[in-house]
């Protein structure tokens, strides 16, 4: 899909629209002290609950029982006790999250309160604060093929701090980006499981390479960023620009039927991906960038998304 081009009134142009790490997290921070807590409390609980830890770990021994797994008894314990003992493990609670970030020339488009970029920046701060209350290993992926940017997850609130910076001020490539190179990096670098958070636009139509494969040894999460205008363009007489081409269209939306052809071609494209999403086994979660700054508007769908996860998963 191409992106409006063109100032928004609202919003900042160029290098006053820069943002930092201090900018970004302050916005967070205020949603955390909100009434509610619903980082903190409502969100952090849903994360915790719905995205488990990657297997069970050895905790301890104790005596066999009558009608426990004669596989799990400790034959070395056993031995030097002279009765049997069995291992008990414990569900390992720790997670391993990974950001993929597109940073294509699309992410900064968008009539909304802000451009995808920064949809995705605050969706990032989110997750991260997440990350940093469930003492989680955090990963981070962006940049261009062949040499990415690669960042092995790690724990520690200091080293996922790093990883946001580096997603929030890290400057946008030209053209659009290789998400399909991003993703076959995370398959192969990366033997334990992990979450994979993909935050994308998802631009063009073609099918994304390592997308089913990575979804195989990993729990892949499209964070499909959609711009305000993709629903409702606003009624004027606006560019349309390319992001892999640089090709640059003008149509006139004050024209009903220029309108309905837009949105046509936007409902088309999104169950295209839809359906590429369903048949990868990935799961999805689309924000859409709000009119005015809000962070509600990335909260609740994220809460929403939870639930739902918490569901499915309890109707396994």
């Amino acid at each position: 899909m191409p992106f409006l081009s063109g100032a928004n009134p609202a919003r900042p142009t160029a290098a006053a629209a820069e943002e930092t790490m201090a900018q970004v997290l302050a916005e967070v921070r205020r949603l955390e002290l909100a009434p509610g807590r619903l980082v903190t409390d409502v969100l952090t609980g849903g994360f915790r609950s719905t995205f488990r830890g990657g297997g069970v770990e050895f905790s301890d021994v104790r005596e066999y029982v009558e009608g426990d797994d004669p596989r799990a008894v400790d034959w070395n314990v056993t031995a030097r006790l002279g009765r049997p003992f069995v291992k008990r493990f414990v569900e390992e609670r720790e997670r391993t999250l990974v950001f993929v970030l597109d940073l294509g020339a699309a992410m900064a488009g968008g009539f909304g309160a802000w451009s995808l970029r920064q949809l995705a920046s605050r969706v990032l701060a989110c997750l991260a604060s997440m990350a940093i209350e469930n003492h989680d290993r955090v990963g981070f992926v962006t940049g261009a093929s062949p040499a990415p940017r690669l960042v092995l997850p790690k724990k520690g609130a200091g080293h996922v701090l790093r990883v946001l910076r580096d997603a929030i001020e890290r400057p946008l490539l030209p053209g659009r980006t290789d998400l399909g190179g991003l993703l076959a990096t995370v398959a192969g670098r990366l033997r334990r499981r992990a979450i994979v958070f993909v935050l994308s636009d998802f631009g063009g139509t073609e099918p994304i390479a390592s997308l089913a494969s990575c979804a195989r040894r990993h729990d892949v999460v499209a964070v499909r960023l959609l711009a305000h205008e993709l629903r409702s363009p606003p009624p004027a007489m606006l560019r349309t620009l390319d992001a892999a081409t640089g090709q640059v269209a003008t149509l006139d939306f004050r024209a009903p039927a220029v309108r309905a052809a837009w949105q046509r071609r936007v409902q088309e494209w999104l169950l295209l991906r839809a359906d590429e999403f369903g048949r990868a086994g990935v799961d999805r979660l689309d924000l859409e960038v709000p009119a005015q700054p809000d962070l509600d508007a990335i909260a609740r769908p994220l809460a929403r998304f939870f639930r739902r996860r918490a569901l499915r998963e309890g109707q396994r």
